[in-house]
């Protein structure tokens, strides 16, 4: 049975990806679904890990591990995903990541989760300037502050209303996310020289 105070991970999956042409999660990056890379990353840390999206959001085929939880059908906000997983977890801290983060790794996880929270609501990476909201840790106090967020406001807009304990981070490619075909190209060309494939 899980720590019940463990944080879990969650892998937010409720955009449409028109800028990839739809069924962004299903998209084939080095032969595996989009969505099932930060997934692989998150399931190598976390015991409890679960993709919470919207109902028309088609997805892969999953780890049986991986529990699936529905998004109400708007706001199509990055912020819907992140409150449903706070209602939906338990009291327990839970760690986002954007689907899309196609270059996420376990080391990356790992120095997220092992940054001392306080009484802080996130703690989140800051790389080049900007925080990535999107691959953090949310505490579970952060969802009264979140709930009832306006949907007109910019995600980094909105968790500036949190208190957020920062973790500087000065390697980008494990934040790079994948939003149209030349994306795609460009994180397979990544993966490829991280894992040392001949270009």
């Amino acid at each position: 049975m899980s720590d019940a105070r463990a944080p879990m991970g969650v892998v937010l999956a409720g955009g449409l990806g028109r800028r990839m042409g739809g069924g962004k999660a299903i998209v084939l990056v080095r032969g595996r679904a989009l969505l099932n890379h930060p997934l692989a990353a998150l399931l190598a840390v976390l015991p409890d890990v679960a993709v919470v999206a919207k109902r028309d959001v088609e997805l892969p085929g999953l780890d049986p591990r991986v529990a699936v939880w529905m998004e109400p059908p708007v706001p199509r906000h990055p912020l819907a995903g992140i409150v449903q997983a706070l209602r939906l977890a338990g009291g327990r801290p839970v760690f986002v990541a954007a689907g899309d983060l196609a270059l996420l790794d376990r080391a990356t996880v790992r120095r997220i989760l092992a940054v001392d929270r306080g009484d802080a609501d996130a703690v989140v990476p800051r790389v080049a300037g900007r925080l990535q909201p999107l691959c953090a840790l949310y505490a579970p106090g952060a969802l009264g502050r979140l709930a009832g967020f306006d949907p007109t406001v910019r995600l980094t807009d909105a968790v500036q209303g949190l208190r957020v304990r920062e973790l500087a981070e000065t390697d980008a490619t494990p934040y790079f996310n994948v939003n149209t075909p030349d994306d795609l190209l460009q994180a397979t060309a990544m993966l490829d020289r991280r894992d040392g494939f001949p270009a």
